[in-house]
């Protein structure tokens, strides 16, 4: 799989603290920093064939990061801006890159 990972992104993970009080708080915690390749929403057949996740906007490929799994809800973070993780597959099962689908998050 000839990939050009020439993206630098953040997998991010929310959690949940809380503090003295017990009030909560989300935080971002950021899991893993990696390279990847990007590919915006087009008018291919593949994106066609994508057609279950109609709302995603991209697509991110990049290397597994031994003991990390890749969860939709997750956040990724690069230089375009964040997206929200729809669904994260393992190519092929076989361990060695991950392929995140993900909907550009609009700020609040």
């Amino acid at each position: 799989m000839g990939l050009r990972l020439n993206t630098f992104i953040d997998l991010i993970e929310k959690k949940l603290t809380a503090d003295a009080e017990g009030f909560t708080q989300a935080t971002d915690e950021i899991t893993a920093s990696v390279r990847a390749e990007k590919e915006d929403k087009h008018g291919s057949l593949a994106w066609a064939n994508r057609a279950a996740f109609s709302s995603a906007t991209a697509l991110f490929r990049f290397r597994a990061i031994p003991g990390v799994i890749v969860k939709p809800g997750m956040i990724i973070v690069c230089a375009d801006g964040r997206y929200r993780v729809l669904s994260a597959e393992d190519v092929k099962n076989r361990g060695r890159f991950w392929e995140a689908l993900a909907e550009k998050a609009e700020p609040v």
